[in-house]
């Protein structure tokens, strides 16, 4: 199993190490670090930023501040199955928004939050460029269009057995 959806572990910060290593006469080396961070532990923990921040030698908050700066870093846990509800024009007048107030029913969270077991993330979003097919909703990289809160349901309940079987297709 992925270790970036069960917690931050030993063998995650073995490999911090090494791209410490790997990095420490780069110039600019802070945005790359941070860049492989994400990929072994999923998101940036407060743990890990300090751990860069003592590598690296440099205060935390500039740490922080370039993880916060750039949208492609994430200071929250992702989930294994990452949703996303467009909230767009079209898909919120055709009824995106009581969809996401279902998935949070559903699964226990709000928008921006990611379920205990880490194996569900929502977030919403602007537009996923299919306006036609409104309301929509991605779950991983796929879209799932013409939506209801009825079929909402039926979509979250194929993820939901495909983990309970320990099948991935």
């Amino acid at each position: 199993m992925d270790t970036t959806y069960i917690g931050e572990t030993e063998e995650q910060f073995a490999q911090l190490e090494e791209v410490f290593e790997k990095y420490k006469d780069v110039p600019g080396h802070l945005m790359p670090v941070l860049q492989e961070a994400q990929g072994i532990f999923g998101y940036l923990p407060y743990e890990v930023q300090k751990r860069i921040s003592q590598a690296l030698n440099i205060s935390i908050s500039e740490v922080y501040g370039v993880a916060t700066f750039y949208s492609q870093f994430s200071l929250t846990p992702k989930g294994k199955h990452r949703i996303s509800v467009c909230l767009g024009t079209a898909c919120y007048v055709k009824g995106s928004d009581k969809i996401l107030q279902r998935i949070e029913e559903r699964l226990g969270i709000k928008n921006g939050e990611c379920t205990p077991d880490r194996l569900f993330s929502i977030d919403s979003c602007r537009c996923v460029g299919a306006c036609g097919l409104a309301p929509v909703v991605m779950i991983d990289d796929e879209v799932y269009g013409k939506l209801d809160v009825d079929k909402i349901d039926a979509v979250l309940d194929k993820y939901i057995a495909q983990e309970e079987s320990g099948n991935d297709d």
